[in-house]
């Protein structure tokens, strides 16, 4: 399908060993010292590979419109069965084997590495944890008195601004945008993702006061990136034991001050299976694994709602407020996992 450059470059990432023709932009390099669970096969420009097989009417389409009304995706089974394909609005396409063990990508002529991993790292690597049976929060992870705390929501919330808000006040930062629950039985283990948190440039500005203060995510885009691990903000760089999940609510004008309730029940079920990552795209197989894994997080891990101020600057009081409701909600919750300070 591709060329075979050699896979030369090795990562870890929400818990799986990659191993690429490329190294990812945004990735620490690790050894080749264990066998890969991911095998990716980014295009290789000095040869000329074929392209993906092209999708037809039978694939599906995500709800959200991209430039002049297409389908910003496009996602469905290749014939055979062997291959699932993902089409995005823009050109850049991906083929994933059914059990998620390969990965091959192509992309315009006029996109960059750092442009493909914007869907590589979301969505493609959050269906190939769901194909290999990890359920995945669209939230971002905090750690706090050794465990994590996953901060889900609709999009728009402000969950990576928090986690970044979080890091700036010396919480480690777990992962953004994907939350991996990693199923250990007796617990579930959030999985680490990579040492960045993604920012629009207003969250830039509030947490930074000029969104110029941080880097952009890929040439092409006005999106930032807060490195973690230097300037005095942590990366956990090990899984933690999951102590509580926040559902952060649309900000509200009428309050000065973070309201955060408990929800149980069919309530705080409801409120994890909006939040669940790549959703759309998902078999009865892989529903009936989602449905047995939230409804034991549900049984077993505090459910938080929060409802925020309005005034965007008020996102260090409620990290506050999250950090201290998370201590005491966690205090009879047992953990086996090492703590990282924060």
């Amino acid at each position: 399908m591709l060329s075979e450059e050699p896979l030369s470059a090795f990562h870890v990432v929400y818990g799986l060993r990659l191993a690429t023709n490329k190294a990812l932009p945004g990735l620490p390099l690790q050894r080749d010292s264990e066998t890969p669970d991911l095998l990716i096969k980014l295009r290789d420009r000095r040869a000329s590979p074929a392209t993906l097989p092209a999708f037809d009417e039978s694939f599906c389409s995500n709800s959200n419109d991209g430039p002049g009304g297409q389908p910003n995706l496009r996602f469905g089974l290749f014939p055979g069965g062997e291959y699932f394909g993902f089409f995005c609005g823009d050109g850049v396409q991906f083929a994933i084997e059914h059990r998620g063990r390969e990965v091959w990508a192509d992309w315009p002529e006029n996109y960059t590495l750092e442009d493909v991993c914007t869907y590589l790292l979301g969505p493609v690597m959050g269906f190939v944890l769901r194909l290999r049976g990890t359920v995945c929060l669209h939230a971002s992870a905090v750690a706090i008195s050794g465990r994590a705390i996953a901060l889900a929501g609709p999009p728009g919330v402000g969950k990576s601004t928090t986690a970044a808000a979080f890091a700036r006040a010396d919480f480690p930062v777990l992962s953004d945008d994907v939350v991996a629950l990693a199923d250990e039985g007796a617990q579930f283990l959030v999985q680490p993702g990579y040492p960045r948190v993604n920012l629009w440039p207003d969250s830039a500005v509030t947490l930074f006061k000029s969104e110029d203060a941080l880097p952009r995510i890929t040439p092409t885009w006005n999106k930032r990136y807060m490195p973690l691990g230097q300037s005095g903000h942590r990366f956990a760089s090990r899984p933690l034991p999951l102590g509580a999940i926040y559902i952060l609510d649309s900000r509200d004008t009428a309050l000065s001050a973070p309201v955060v309730e408990e929800i149980c029940g069919e309530e705080a079920f409801m409120a994890l299976l909006a939040n669940t990552y790549v959703n759309y795209l998902i078999d009865r197989d892989m529903r009936r694994t989602e449905f047995d894994v939230l409804s034991r997080v549900v049984s077993e891990i505090p459910i938080r709602r929060v409802r925020p101020p309005a005034e965007p600057s008020a996102v260090f009081d409620l990290c506050e407020a999250i950090a201290s409701d998370a201590k005491q909600v966690m205090a009879s919750v047992p953990s086996n996992a090492t703590s990282v300070r924060g």
